[in-house]
């Protein structure tokens, strides 16, 4: 795609996933709201504040006539998929699970995805009010404290207020892993003893959804192993801030990249660092 194309996509990218995170915070904040929890064929759960979400998110990147392939959405076969060059790659609410929980660590991923990479990236934690987002030309940045953005204002504008990835850290920080402290994997832990071999002091952290592979973008944290499984979608729109902001994603005791729009859309375990 060329670059004017790249950056009316990442616009569009944006302005979707901010409308969907207020879509999904109406329902989170009513207080009369079940949430109208539902049961996926794989028992995961669904609810009322994924369908607005994908609902919203499909309808504004509609304008940009490329295919949008959604967790939430019907999902085409892969003889199709494959003549792809060039798709949406959503997931409406990641961490819908944390969304129940009311932790607020759930996120919008929207990602353009060409030639089986994720290009353009969009994050967006409505809970937190923080926005992440990457592309190729520009690099990739983060905005705080942010709700909507105004028809008025174009991407230069909201490049003024964003913080470029990844961030300056605090001199002397320990080496720091994102990595859950609850359901630590045999893996994970031999992943973090070989830190420490290397490091010394290890710190790990842990967060929901795709705000983990985030977390190593913006430089708050060195290394996410994921030893468990994930889905295309789940990784998409933080694989490409990360590969923006100069992070390498790839697959688990290898150096190659993870890719998109395989016929089976599990992802390997991977590694961003």
């Amino acid at each position: 795609m060329e670059q004017n194309s790249l950056k009316s996509a990442l616009s569009v990218a944006i302005r979707a996933a901010l409308a969907a995170g207020r879509d999904i915070m109406d329902i989170y904040t009513d207080p009369n709201q079940d949430f109208g929890i539902e049961r996926k064929a794989d028992n995961s759960p669904l609810t009322l504040a994924d369908k607005a979400a994908h609902q919203r998110i499909v309808e504004m990147l509609r304008e940009t006539g490329l295919p949008i392939l959604s967790e939430e959405g019907s999902h085409d076969s892969y003889e199709r998929r494959s003549q792809w060059v060039a798709f949406w790659l959503v997931d409406p609410l990641d961490g819908t699970k944390e969304f129940i929980k009311r932790n607020g660590e759930f996120t919008v991923n929207i990602a353009l995805v060409l030639d089986t990479h994720p290009h353009v990236g969009v994050v967006y934690a409505p809970a937190r009010r923080e926005l992440y987002f990457g592309d190729p030309l520009l690099g990739a940045y983060k905005v705080t404290d942010i709700v909507e953005w105004d028809e008025s204002e174009r991407l230069p504008d909201l490049l003024q207020r964003a913080q470029r990835l990844p961030m300056a850290q605090p001199e002397g920080r320990p080496y720091t892993i994102v990595a859950s402290r609850s359901h630590m994997s045999p893996e994970t832990e031999a992943f973090i003893e070989e830190a420490r071999k290397e490091y010394g002091e290890v710190e790990t952290i842990s967060s929901g959804s795709s705000l983990k592979i985030c977390l190593v973008a913006d430089g708050s944290a060195d290394a996410y192993p994921r030893f468990a499984p994930t889905m295309e979608w789940d990784t998409a729109a933080g694989h490409a801030v990360a590969a923006c902001a100069g992070k390498w994603v790839f697959q688990a005791g290898t150096e190659l990249p993870l890719k998109y729009n395989k016929e089976d859309l599990h992802n390997p375990w991977f590694l961003v660092k």
